[in-house]
């Protein structure tokens, strides 16, 4: 058998070396850069405003994020932040009547009117596990209806599945802790903060402790590559993080973290509850997000969003943990009502208990002629209406009403080989469920405190959609949010026909259709020449909804 030790390091090495690959070959840049003129399959952004919108007039458009919290005050992001010219900052009062008080970058869902803020959660099968403990723990089985009796079985898998990844996750925090605890000694040795610690401090290392030393030969093996000692440990430390937050909050039915917001969670009526802090404990995410869409173009600082002529509004709902449904159709509402034309929705989970409260959001988000991207998801996967929501599937449909929502896009994720592997590993697909892929892996954007880093994910590749989309409605203000997914659809580039099935173990290669609709990855260069000869078909919206909170 295997060493706890061994197997601890092996783990630490698979990270690194992935953390080194992700890191070489493509330009930091090179999603926004054109296939013919510069061989990298990224979605022309740059030959776009250069060659076809260069003097074109346009509007700014309100994007709404819908995120984990954005760093409104970040270098290259505060300019293009939204703000509520109708509210005085910091009065204590709702000077626009929208229902919510000071919400001058938008509105968190997720907070709590004393200002403490959510930032773990459990997962859906948590949450519906520990409602069904109340009501079947000690029940006679034998009595229960038989739709009861479903909902009781399936309690029984969600305790089994919880018991399971708990007895799993487990080990591995107390492995990458014991990692990170050897990362620390070795910083406590050298006697310097880690990103001053060089390739030379490393060689010079020595240490008593095999622990110790194990690390420092690993660390120096990836510094001698090009790597940073900071690099490496900051990277360690997302892993452990990550094991840690799923073993203590995500997978964890004593946690509850809804105390905070004060909230009757069931109650998807209530709209009036939340506070005005956007960007929370931990902004990373959507504020990666925000910097895909609409990072200051050109201003010779950090990098170019997507779309020139926007404004983020930052809409809080997306805890470390599984979204609420409740939220997720409050924050569509919001975003609607105080004018986004573009939503960006870059989460996602496995079950949606009051999914019709998040679809009659859609609905009215629809009505409203607003464009929702989605992330379609990071388990390498096949997408169906039952394993991933949101979706653009209403439960519920009369004879006359849509069975779809016909402005919401769906978003894979690719990489910049134009190979097989152009679709991202990770990235979920489906033939009819998945519309388009954009760039989702190496993607260097905003993060936190006017930094900047590279993320991966279809969280990623939805905002470049969400970028896109903006462009199209900033230039072209007449179209409306069907045509918007429409010339979107149409104008994708199919760089393989043959590409890797994601999360397929063997190598599969299938054709690109197989993964989306459009089999294509998005293309502004395209899509704005399209939308030059499309004559738009907006009319005017409809008033706020009339249910807002007074």
């Amino acid at each position: 058998m295997m060493s706890t030790r061994n197997f601890t390091w092996l783990l630490v090495a698979a990270i690194l070396s992935a953390n080194v690959a992700w890191g070489q070959g493509a330009p930091e840049n090179w999603f926004h850069l054109d296939f013919q003129q510069d061989g990298v399959p990224g979605i022309s952004t740059d030959r776009a405003y250069n060659e076809l919108l260069n003097g074109k007039r346009s509007q700014t458009v309100v994007v709404a994020v819908i995120d984990s919290g954005v760093d409104f005050d970040h270098e290259d992001l505060k300019a293009n932040m939204w703000v509520n010219e109708d509210e005085i900052p910091n009065n204590g009062i709702d000077d626009d009547k929208n229902g919510y008080i000071d919400d001058i970058h938008g509105w968190n869902f997720i907070g709590g009117r004393d200002g403490r803020n959510v930032d773990n959660e459990n997962l859906e099968v948590v949450r519906l596990y520990n409602q069904w403990k109340t009501r079947f723990e000690g029940a006679d089985v034998s009595k229960l209806s038989k739709e009861a009796r479903a909902e009781y079985e399936t309690y029984q898998e969600y305790a089994q599945e919880i018991e399971s990844k708990r007895a799993e996750l487990g080990p591995n925090v107390e492995l990458y802790g014991a990692t990170v605890k050897a990362f620390d000694g070795i910083i406590a040795s050298i006697g310097k903060a880690k990103e001053n610690i060089t390739l030379e401090d490393m060689n010079a290392f020595r240490s008593k402790d095999e622990m110790l030393s194990r690390a420092a030969r690993i660390v120096t093996g990836y510094m001698q590559q090009g790597e940073t000692f900071a690099s490496i440990y900051n990277e360690l430390m997302g892993v452990y993080h990550y094991f840690e937050g799923q073993y203590k909050y995500n997978w964890n039915p004593e946690y509850d973290a809804r105390s905070i917001v004060g909230d009757d969670p069931n109650n998807v009526a209530d709209r009036n509850y939340g506070n005005n802090n956007v960007e929370g404990g931990d902004a990373e995410h959507g504020t990666h997000v925000a910097g895909i869409i609409g990072a200051v173009r050109n201003n010779n600082t950090g990098m170019n969003g997507v779309a020139a002529h926007v404004r983020i509004m930052s809409v809080r709902t997306v805890p470390n943990g599984d979204e609420r449904d409740k939220d997720v159709a409050n924050a569509i509402r919001y975003a609607v009502d105080n004018g986004a034309q573009v939503i960006n929705m870059s989460f996602g989970k496995g079950a949606s208990p009051q999914k019709e409260a998040v679809d009659a959001a859609i609905r009215y988000a629809a009505e409203r002629d607003v464009v929702l991207i989605h992330g379609a998801g990071n388990d390498g996967k096949e997408n169906t209406f039952e394993n991933n929501f949101p979706s653009d599937r209403y439960s519920r449909a009369g004879w006359f009403a849509p069975k779809f929502a016909e402005n919401w896009i769906e978003v894979g994720a690719s990489t910049p080989s134009n190979d097989k592997a152009l679709t991202a590993d990770f990235s979920n697909y489906s033939a009819d469920k998945v519309d388009v892929f954009a760039p989702g892996t190496e993607i260097y954007s905003t993060v936190p405190n006017d930094e900047y880093r590279n993320l991966q994910g279809t969280s990623m590749a939805a905002p470049m959609v969400a970028g896109l989309a903006a462009t199209l409605r900033a230039y072209f203000p007449d179209l409306t949010a069907v045509q918007v997914k429409d010339i979107i659809m149409r104008s994708t580039v199919r760089y393989q026909e043959q590409v890797n099935l994601p999360g397929s173990e063997s190598g599969e290669v299938v054709a690109f259709t197989r993964l989306c609709v459009t089999g294509g990855v998005i293309n502004v260069y395209n899509a704005v020449k399209l939308a030059m000869q499309t004559p738009g078909k907006k009319k005017r919206a409809p008033q706020r909804d009339p249910m807002l909170a007074q």
